[in-house]
């Protein structure tokens, strides 16, 4: 702005006139102050004045665990649309469920001032969005509830979607099904271990912890563990399979791809080509999940003051062929 005003010859405060369409700035005036603006290419900064005047900066962050993930990255998509059609610029950025990282990105969006944050947590405690400078911000939780706050949160229905692709593979006969899913210490893997075993029990089929695998982050993973499945003795090993994520799943045809036996399949969430390759899936909507997260956000923005909500996305099941496979 110093610039502005020397170029045009005129003071700081009608720079700021002009630039702030104010009254009482004479129209040759004006006209100089502009062409002084075109000529040395200002723009304003509109952060800076959002945060001298404590009013909108116009943003709007998102944290989630990785957009490499088909899941998250649908999510990203539809906050980013939403954001667009509101006029507000979006913000993104992957965790990697390190809570560290989660922190460290969290802390650098509320010194930007965003007016709404969406996160995805890695973490346990989250008292450190509303505190220490993040009182002024709105926080949506997806996918997973926060720690140790209350918050607004839209969730999948993670134990009743893979309960029902248990019940699924029992209704083809199966009483020797295996579980192969993430950290147990997430709250998505919980949930989804709860619906498991809770349909089984429904059955009238015991457990068998030796087909219960867990800690598998990445398809890598999860095509290791389903090998250590398919090589069990045949009188221990499983005759279906319920995969609880899409890395899980297609580490799964991975391993079943490379091995002369099969297992009857359904995996949780849908993923590209899945109906192409004919995997039953328990599909959620992560689309759905940022758009109700960002109506959430943008609730909380126009006055909603009602205690904090919680959503729960619906899931389904579709049958492709792969968890119709008799035992």
């Amino acid at each position: 702005m110093p610039d502005v005003a020397r170029t045009a010859g005129v003071s700081l405060k009608t720079v700021s006139r002009v630039i702030n369409d104010e009254a009482g700035v004479a129209a040759v005036t004006a006209e100089r102050v502009g062409r002084a603006i075109a000529e040395l290419g200002y723009e304003r900064n509109d952060l800076a004045r959002s945060l001298r005047h404590g009013s909108s900066s116009g943003t709007l962050g998102l944290v989630i665990e990785d957009v490499r993930n088909p899941f998250y990255s649908a999510i990203a998509q539809a906050v980013e649309t939403a954001a667009r059609d509101r006029g507000l610029l979006l913000i993104t950025a992957s965790a990697r469920e390190d809570p560290a990282r989660e922190h460290e990105l969290v802390t650098a969006l509320l010194r930007r001032r965003v007016d709404a944050l969406l996160l995805v947590p890695a973490g346990p405690d989250h008292r450190y969005v509303l505190g220490n400078g993040g009182g002024h911000v709105h926080a949506v939780f997806l996918d997973r509830p926060p720690g140790m706050i209350a918050a607004d949160t839209v969730l999948v229905d993670n134990a009743g979607g893979a309960r029902r692709g248990v019940e699924h593979l029992v209704a083809h006969g199966h009483t020797r099904i295996a579980c192969v899913c993430d950290d147990a210490g997430l709250y998505t893997a919980r949930e989804r271990l709860g619906g498991f075993r809770a349909a089984l029990a429904d059955a009238g089929v015991d457990e068998d912890p030796e087909l219960v695998l867990t800690g598998n982050r990445d398809a890598d993973e999860a095509e290791s563990a389903v090998q250590r499945l398919l090589d069990l003795p045949e009188r221990r090993r499983p005759t279906a399979l319920l995969a609880a994520n899409n890395r899980n799943t297609v580490g799964a045809l991975r391993a079943l791809a490379a091995h002369e036996r099969s297992l009857a399949l359904v995996g949780f969430d849908d993923f590209e080509l899945a109906d192409v390759l004919g995997v039953t899936v328990v599909r959620s909507d992560p689309a759905l999940m940022g758009e109700r997260a960002a109506a959430r956000a943008f609730d909380r923005l126009d006055g909603d003051e009602r205690p904090p909500q919680r959503d729960t996305i619906p899931t389904t099941l579709v049958a492709r062929g792969s968890g119709e496979l008799a035992p």
